[in-house]
């Protein structure tokens, strides 16, 4: 079947090269350098690489001397929480988000650096025993290992994420107070499926989408999950039958190989993951772009043969050089109609 498909493409190939008299025909490399607008026009000039990120659009926003685009003001008030709800004038949220993420995270790193000591402690003393043991050999060591401080770790963790979501509740909360001239905004339907996968489609009004995304989300997260931890469960296994300890009836080169299995697995489920969740992302924003775009049910493909002219100017099509005017070329058309 596909030889036969090789056939019939390299048929048509002999076909139109022998159709067209001037097979040396290409484009002139002017032709692309060619600028057809005048350098007066704004709207050409604007028509540039735009940047990303421009301090100043940023500075002049924050003083309120003009609008800036909602992506500038998120990226301004990622690297300075706070400032987006400055730039929305909803000025009593600020000591809000800032006593919110300060007292938090402030709780979060005393109760952290209580554990770190006794962290620090604890492996001062297996240092200690293990030189011990290594000089005087079955002598018990007469001293007790200190206590992990766990419950202070916990703590600390949790308020650290307290801060973290107040980090993230003055992000949100600055998307969502952006006043925007068009409805569904893109650039805010983006900025919500990145915080909260998921919310940009019901900002689009696509809640269709939500279970399939949060589906193979929360399905990527539980294979990630399961494989890592096997994977560490067997390159545990491996360490102790390469040492000559632990019980397991596994030998070190199944655990070896078991544990490359798994850590390829999870590397799989981080790569779906991450697809994802960017793919909901893309989703958004294209949607909210196209909310308004419409196409008719007539869509039809038109092939017929045609008669390529030669230009008037020599910009686009070579001209052969043994003579003045371009001669006339043959092939196919393609049209579409929607």
């Amino acid at each position: 079947m596909l030889k036969r498909l090789y056939k019939y493409i390299f048929a048509l190939i002999i076909c139109l090269a022998g159709f067209a008299p001037d097979s040396s025909a290409q484009f002139k490399e002017e032709a692309f350098n060619q600028t057809y607008n005048s350098q007066s026009d704004s709207t050409a000039l604007a028509d540039t690489a735009a940047k990303l990120f421009s301090f100043k659009d940023w500075a002049g926003g924050m003083s309120h001397k003009h609008t800036i685009k909602i992506g500038t003001m998120f990226a301004g008030s990622v690297i300075m929480p706070g400032t987006a709800q400055f730039y929305n004038k909803d000025y009593w949220k600020m000591p809000v988000f800032y006593a919110g993420m300060g007292a938090f995270a402030g709780s979060g790193g005393y109760y952290m650096n209580k554990y770190m000591k006794t962290k620090k402690a604890y492996d001062r003393f297996q240092t200690d025993k293990e030189a011990f043991e290594l000089k005087y050999g079955n002598l018990d060591y007469p001293f007790e290992a200190p206590v992990l401080d766990l419950d202070s770790k916990k703590k600390g963790t949790w308020l650290l994420v307290g801060a973290g979501l107040f980090y993230w509740g003055s992000l949100l909360d600055g998307v969502i107070c952006y006043e925007s001239e068009k409805e569904p905004d893109p650039g805010r339907a983006t900025l919500y499926s990145a915080l909260l996968p998921g919310l940009g489609q019901i900002y689009n009004g696509e809640l269709f989408k939500v279970p399939i995304y949060w589906g193979c989300l929360l399905g990527a997260t539980h294979f990630l999950v399961n494989n890592n931890t096997n994977y560490k469960r067997f390159k545990r296994i491996h360490n102790e039958a390469s040492m000559g300890t632990g019980s397991s009836p596994i030998n070190a080169e199944t655990a070896k190989w078991y544990r490359d299995v798994y850590r390829r697995y999870r590397d799989y489920s981080i790569v779906a993951t991450a697809l994802f969740y960017f793919l909901q992302v893309l989703d958004a924003n294209i949607f909210a772009y196209m909310h308004d775009f419409e196409v008719s049910d007539d869509i039809s493909m038109n092939i017929e043969p045609a008669v390529i002219l030669p230009p008037d100017n020599a910009y686009a099509i070579h001209t052969p050089h043994n003579s003045q005017n371009g001669q006339n070329a043959f092939g196919l058309r393609l049209g579409f109609t929607f």
